[in-house]
């Protein structure tokens, strides 16, 4: 083997060392990118849980209210009194109200 081509062997054997240190490099950099943007997705998808349970809490007095005074069955509550339907419009909004000052209460805490 000449001493040229040992030199040009050596010499492209340093050049592919300094390739695969900035590969290794990249791949750190691209690991740490996707790790930041996992918790990124992480945190919009437990924002987005929040929201849905928010509602969902919120919705349940006015839900279990219009069930109960759905139903065909005799005794219905406020029924032979004139503002009956307004107490129950009354305590369905109380009662979301209260659902809704409970749950954003604590996230401001």
């Amino acid at each position: 083997m000449r001493e040229e081509d040992a030199q040009s062997l050596q010499q492209s054997a340093e050049e592919f060392s300094l390739a695969l240190r900035d590969m290794v490099g990249l791949q750190e950099r691209v690991k740490l990118l996707e790790e930041e943007i996992a918790d990124r997705v992480a945190e919009h998808t437990n924002w987005s849980v929040l929201i849905l349970t928010a509602v969902t809490v919120i919705a349940s007095p006015v839900n279990l209210i219009s069930g109960l005074l759905g139903m065909n069955v005799g005794g219905i509550p406020f029924r032979y009194y004139d503002k009956g339907f307004w107490i129950v419009i009354l305590m369905s909004v109380g009662l979301t109200s209260l659902a809704a000052w409970l749950i954003f209460r604590r996230r401001h805490e």
